[in-house]
C-alpha cells in the first residue's frame, strides 16, 4: 500500500489527506507544531492515518506532499526525501513569505527553488491552482463528464507519472505541462488559477495555460 507523507497539514494538506484515505492510501501527517497537535485530524481519518515529525513523515512516504508556506521551504527534510516524488503545492505570496529576489525578477519559480533544496528528489508542482474548498468537492471518477483536470509540472517524467496516478486515484485528471520551469503558467493570479466552482474540462486548462502571462507583463 502506498503511503503519502505530508510535510504540512493545513487546509490543502488536510484536504488531500482526507481524499487520500478515502482512495485507500495510508497517510503520515506532520506540521511545525508537533504530532500531538494533529490528534483530532488523525482520529477523524481513522486507522490509515498517523502523525509524526516532518522527518518521520518524509522517511515513511512513498510519495511526499510539501504544503507549507513557501518562506519555510528550507526546513523541508532533505535526506529522507532522496529518490522520492515530492508534490509541491506552494505558491509565492510576498506579503506572507517576504520578498524573494529570484521570484520577484521571475528568473526561477517557487517549485524550482524547492527542487534546488531537494537535489536528489523529484519535485512535481501540483494543486497550486485550486482552492482547498474546491479540491475537497470536485473529484470525479475517470470518464465523468464533469471531471476537473489539473496541471502538473516536473523535470522527471516518471515522477510526473506517479503524481498523475495519485491525482487520478483521488478523482482528478491531469494536464502535463512538462518541466518545472513551465510551472509559472498556473501560479497564483494567472489565467489557469481556478477561483470558481465550475468543473474544468481537459481542454480548458490547456487554453488557460497557453494564455498565461508573466507577472511583469500583468503590471
Amino acid at each position: 500500500m502506498t503511503t503519502i507523507g505530508f510535510i504540512g497539514s493545513g487546509h490543502i494538506g488536510s484536504t488531500l489527506a482526507r481524499l487520500a484515505v478515502a482512495a485507500g492510501y495510508d497517510v503520515v501527517l506532520s506540521n511545525s507544531r508537533g504530532p500531538e497537535t494533529l490528534a483530532d485530524l488523525v482520529t477523524e481519518l481513522g486507522p490509515r492515518a498517523r502523525a509524526a515529525t516532518p522527518a518521520e513523515a518524509a522517511a515513511a512516504a512513498d510519495i511526499a506532499v510539501v504544503t507549507i508556506p513557501l518562506k519555510n521551504y528550507l526546513q523541508v527534510p532533505v535526506a529522507e526525501l532522496a529518490g522520492k516524488t515530492v508534490i509541491d503545492t506552494n505558491n509565492y505570496y510576498p506579503q506572507r513569505d517576504g520578498r524573494i529576489a529570484r521570484l520577484e525578477d521571475e528568473s526561477t519559480t517557487s517549485s524550482e527553488l524547492l527542487q534546488e533544496h531537494l537535489p536528489a528528489s523529484h519535485v512535481v508542482k501540483a494543486f497550486n491552482n485550486i482552492t482547498y474548498s474546491h479540491l475537497a468537492t470536485r473529484g470525479r471518477p475517470a470518464g465523468a463528464p464533469d471531471r476537473t483536470f489539473l496541471p502538473i509540472a516536473g523535470n522527471d517524467a516518471e515522477a510526473r507519472k506517479q503524481a498523475a496516478g495519485f491525482l487520478d486515484a483521488i478523482g482528478y485528471g491531469v494536464v502535463d505541462v512538462g518541466p518545472l520551469a513551465e510551472g509559472w503558467r498556473y501560479q497564483r493570479d494567472t489565467a489557469a488559477y481556478l477561483g470558481d466552482g465550475n468543473p474544468i474540462s481537459e481542454s480548458d486548462p490547456k487554453t488557460r495555460l497557453a494564455a498565461a502571462m508573466r507577472y511583469r507583463d500583468m503590471r
